[in-house]
């Protein structure tokens, strides 16, 4: 576990350092576009962060290699080089298309070839375990073709949803902290040693997004961009692959005892079917919803527009900060209930934690207007507009003045029209300045 700690501050702190000068090339190269119908943003804000992302995950693989126990994970699997191969092409047509805007098609064809290079090294899904079937072998063409459609899905359903500061590193981040936790208990509990490469991967995952994350919340400094956005989407896809196609569940010797014992203690080898979904659960059903919604307006799938469900938080009053703090709420509790589900499946203190947890997100849903404060002994540890003293003043300045004093959140609280799409990133297979 202190390994793969020590990857962790490692890559973000290489990729909270190099963020900066990041930043300062974006605005010198002109990878800094101009405000947008579209956008949330109120000023030109440079793209590019993947770069320094790209980076990040560069050093934690070369730090993982030099340790101890890590390096045998580069021993005995190309995985991490698979990784590589494909987070590089991926990350060089991001590059391209955040200051050149490449096409649609060109972006939909290099996903598809980053996922191809990573099947061709090694990377890919070998069987599945299915309910009442057990495990199913795949051909090369089924494992293939299996493979890059979840690398495609993935990488498009974490574009779709970077539409606001923090949003798509913090989801991603909160995702790759419950598959650590998963792929982890898999390999230290069972002592499957092909789980070990996907736990690597949601480390260095986190470590990218940590190190990103100070720069990117709002207001952002910089954004991620298509080369930060595809880059988090793909390594995500590859440890969800690993851990899904490459651990065998006979390893697990779970079939033993009663047949309800049996099906209790199968749970763990069909959560790999589960778990990929669930990390991308709130991005896969915002690009579902995106794609019903244009072709039923007579728009290409990849138009952008305004109808994304982070947008919709802000129509309805909730501030930006909110919004995204609801989003990262839902998505660790949709991420996080699968796995204390998989831990223990007879449980049923997990199911009604998970129903009482949901009902608390529609309660905050429904409360837009609603701005906590904070106790008088914590202001200072808060931002400034959860502080009590800031509303008395502002009582004080209208009994002085007579006229009413200016709502400190109105700024944050102003909805925004509905039916354009969001703010940082763009359609992943999409074209900004056409289509948006």
């Amino acid at each position: 576990m202190r390994e793969y700690l020590l990857t962790l501050c490692i890559t973000a702190a290489v990729t909270y350092l190099l963020t900066g000068p990041v930043r300062k090339f974006a605005i010198v190269a002109g990878a800094m576009p101009e405000i947008r119908a579209r956008d949330v943003h109120r000023e030109p804000t440079p793209r590019l962060g993947g770069i320094a992302m790209f980076f990040g995950l560069c050093a934690g693989l070369l730090v993982a290699d030099h340790l101890t126990n890590l390096s045998e994970v580069f021993e005995k699997s190309n995985e991490p080089r698979a990784l590589l191969s494909g987070a590089a092409l991926i990350w060089l047509i991001g590059v391209l298309d955040d200051k050149f805007e490449i096409d649609a098609l060109i972006k939909l064809g290099g996903q598809m070839i980053a996922a191809g290079v990573m099947v061709v090294q090694g990377l890919t899904i070998l069987w599945i375990p299915l309910p009442g079937v057990g495990t199913v072998a795949l051909t090369q063409w089924q494992g293939t073709l299996l493979t890059v459609a979840l690398v495609v899905i993935t990488i498009n359903a974490v574009n779709f949803v970077d539409g606001l500061d923090g949003l798509a590193a913090g989801m991603v981040c909160i995702a790759a902290a419950a598959f650590f936790m998963y792929a982890y208990r898999i390999w230290y509990s069972y002592g499957i040693e092909a789980a070990a490469p996907a736990s690597l991967f949601a480390a260095i995952l986190m470590g990218m997004c940590l190190g990103f994350l100070p720069h990117n919340m709002h207001p952002a400094r910089i954004f991620m961009g298509d080369s930060g956005s595809m880059l988090i989407g793909l390594v995500l896809a590859a440890g969800a692959i690993s851990v899904t196609g490459q651990v065998d569940p006979d390893l697990m010797n779970l079939f033993t005892g009663s047949e309800r014992n049996a099906v209790h203690q199968m749970v763990p080898v069909y959560i790999p079917l589960v778990m990929p979904l669930t990390i991308i659960a709130i991005p896969a059903a915002d690009l579902i919803l995106a794609i019903v919604r244009r072709t039923w307006r007579g728009q290409s799938p990849f138009a952008a527009d305004r109808g994304h469900l982070h947008h919709r938080l802000l129509e309805i009053g909730h501030s930006h900060s909110r919004a995204v703090l609801i989003m990262y709420f839902f998505s660790a509790l949709i991420a996080f209930g699968a796995l204390g589900y998989s831990v223990n499946a007879a449980s049923m203190w997990i199911v009604l934690g998970v129903v009482a947890l949901s009902a608390i997100g529609l309660v905050l849903l429904l409360l837009p207007r609603f701005t906590p404060r904070a106790p008088r002994w914590a202001e200072r540890f808060v931002p400034p507009r959860y502080r009590r003293r800031r509303r008395t003043a502002g009582v004080a300045q209208e009994a002085a003045t007579g006229a009413p004093a200016a709502d400190e959140d109105a700024e944050e609280r102003v909805p925004v029209a509905a039916g354009v799409s969001g703010g940082n990133g763009a359609t992943a297979v999409g074209s900004r300045s056409r289509t948006r």
